[in-house]
């Protein structure tokens, strides 16, 4: 199986249960795991035949940005969602990042989706 990973993609949201928290931008750190439709042995060395990650980066970044939401949970299942259905991936795996409580580096999420 064959996979694009990337890693600890860094974006702005506005995030968190308390209007205070969703009131501020906050940086996440995003992986991504897709499984393109085609497997690596059968792409001809042509961008057409996988997943232009370039435009991944700037999708996620776009999705990230463009409402405030409450959870995590909901921004990686919108983005794995984005990853099958606009960019014609088999299968993707989110892992969002959150640096927000002090005990902790991070709390995370992760969420997969698998075209139907």
């Amino acid at each position: 199986m064959s996979e694009i990973h990337i890693n600890s993609l860094q974006v702005k949201t506005q995030i968190g249960v308390p209007n205070e928290e969703r009131a501020n931008w906050q940086e996440l750190e995003i992986d991504i795991a897709i499984t393109p439709a085609q497997d690596f042995e059968e792409m001809q060395d042509a961008i057409a035949d996988t997943i232009d990650y370039a435009a991944v980066c700037e999708r996620v970044a776009e999705i990230s940005s463009e409402r405030p939401r409450l959870l995590i949970e909901t921004l990686a299942k919108e983005i794995a969602k984005a990853m099958v259905h606009e960019f014609g991936a088999n299968r993707a795996s989110v892992e969002v990042r959150k640096f927000i409580l002090p005990q902790t580096r991070h709390v995370a999420v992760r969420y997969s989706c698998v075209r139907d």
